[in-house]
C-alpha cells in the first residue's frame, strides 16, 4: 500500500580534499543521521554508501556544485548506481541562513546542502564526464596560457621602454612569433640586467605563444567534431563554439530553452514597481556564457541580416533603446544556441538551418 512506502531520504554532503561529512534527513527535513569520513579515497565512498543503507533504498545524494572538490566523488557513487543532485552555493547560502543552529562547521554545512535539495526539487542532476569536460580543460588551460603571455608582455614593454624610450610596440603585434623574434635579435644589441630580463621574458612569451595556437587548433578539431551546427551559426568561430560547449556541459540537462536562459543570463527580469513594459538586466546565471552570446550579439549587429532587421524593429516599433533591444536579441540567440547544442547532440545530425530567422 502507498502508506507503506518508506520516505525519500536525502543525504546532504559537504566535500573537502580530505574529509566528506554526510548528513541524511527524511522527506520533512529532520536529521536521521552523520556521518563524517577521514579519506577521500573510493573505498571512503563505498563506506559512506554501505552506512547509507541502513535508511532504505530510496534515497538520493545531494552535494554542493563545487566540482573541483567533488568530482572523484560524484564518479564514484555513479558508478556505483546512486542518484546525486547539484546544489548551487547561494542556495545552501540560504538554506544555513534559514537553519535554527549557528555558527559554521562540517555538519552543519551538509545539512544546509539537504534542506537546500529538498527545497528545490528540480535541480541539476550529476552525470558522469564526457567530451565537454575535456574539452573545457583544455578551454581553460589556453586561456592561462594567453593570461601568462599577456602578463609577460606588459612586463616585457616597460623594460623596453627603459632601454629606449621610442622604442614602443604596439601591445596586440607582440602576439606574432615573428615580432618576438625581432625584438630578441635588437635586444642582442644592449649589454646589461634589463636587456637579460627582456631577452628571457621574449623567450618565455614565445614559447606561450607556439604552446597557445597548438592547443587552439587541437580545440578547433575537437570542436569541429562535437559542434558543427552551432560552428554554423553567424558570430560562432572555434573559440567561441568552444566556451559554450565547455560551459554548457551536455545541453540534455536543461529541461527546455528558457532554463537554459536562466543558465547563461539572458533571461530578463521584469520590472513591477509602476513600470510593466520594461526589464532590468540579469545579473545572475553563467557569466562566462553571458559573455559567448554577448559577442555573437555583437558579431550579428554588424553583419547579419536578420539580426540587424530584429534590433531594427526592436528600436523602432517597440521604442527600445539599443542597450535593450541588444538584450533581446542575447535572449533570442540564447534559443539558438539552445537547439544547435540540441541538434549537436542528436546521434544522427541534421544540416543546420536559418535558426535566427525561425526564432525571431
Amino acid at each position: 500500500m502507498k502508506g507503506d512506502q518508506s520516505p525519500m531520504i536525502t543525504l546532504g554532503i559537504d566535500a573537502h580534499k580530505r574529509t566528506h561529512t554526510v548528513v541524511a534527513v527524511d522527506d520533512v527535513g529532520r536529521q536521521l543521521g552523520t556521518k563524517t569520513t577521514t579519506a577521500t579515497t573510493s573505498e571512503d565512498h563505498l563506506e559512506i554508501i554501505r552506512w547509507a543503507d541502513r535508511f532504505g533504498p530510496d534515497r538520493r545524494w545531494a552535494v554542493e556544485d563545487c566540482r573541483h572538490l567533488s568530482r572523484r566523488l560524484e564518479s564514484d557513487m555513479l558508478a556505483a548506481g546512486e542518484c546525486i543532485v547539484r546544489v548551487p552555493p547561494k542556495l545552501m547560502a540560504h538554506a544555513r541562513d534559514s537553519a535554527r543552529t549557528y555558527g559554521k562547521s562540517d555538519p552543519i554545512d551538509a545539512l544546509a546542502v539537504a534542506h537546500a535539495a529538498l527545497r528545490n526539487p528540480d535541480l541539476p542532476v550529476a552525470q558522469l564526464d564526457g567530451p565537454a569536460r575535456e574539452l573545457r580543460l583544455l578551454v581553460d588551460h589556453r586561456e592561462d596560457l594567453v593570461a601568462e603571455r599577456t602578463r609577460c608582455l606588459n612586463r616585457l614593454r616597460w623594460h623596453l621602454h627603459e632601454l629606449d624610450a621610442s622604442w614602443d610596440p604596439p601591445a596586440r603585434s607582440l602576439t606574432a612569433v615573428k615580432n618576438l623574434d625581432a625584438i630578441a635579435v635588437r635586444l642582442a644589441s644592449f649589454d646589461g640586467p634589463v636587456a637579460r630580463i627582456a631577452a628571457e621574458i621574449v623567450e618565455h612569451a614565445r614559447n606561450l605563444t607556439v604552446r597557445e595556437r597548438a592547443l587552439e587548433r587541437e580545440i578547433t578539431d575537437i570542436v569541429n567534431e562535437l559542434a558543427p551546427t552551432l560552428l554554423a551559426l553567424v558570430g560562432v568561430g572555434a573559440l567561441t563554439a568552444a566556451k559554450i560547449v565547455a560551459e554548457t556541459a551536455d545541453v540534455r540537462r536543461f529541461k527546455h530553452k528558457d532554463a537554459y536562459a536562466r543558465h547563461n543570463g539572458t533571461a530578463p527580469l521584469p520590472v513591477w514597481s509602476g513600470n510593466r513594459d520594461r526589464h532590468r538586466l540579469s545579473r545572475a546565471g553563467n557569466r562566462q556564457l553571458n559573455a559567448a552570446i554577448h559577442r555573437i550579439a555583437i558579431t550579428q549587429m554588424r553583419c547579419h541580416d536578420d539580426a540587424i532587421d530584429y534590433l531594427e524593429r526592436r528600436m523602432t516599433q517597440d521604442h527600445k533603446t539599443k542597450t535593450e533591444a541588444l538584450r533581446t536579441l542575447k535572449r533570442k540567440l540564447s534559443d539558438v544556441v539552445y537547439r544547435a547544442l540540441l541538434a549537436d547532440a542528436q546521434p544522427a545530425r541534421t544540416a543546420p538551418a536559418d535558426l535566427l530567422a525561425a526564432a525571431a
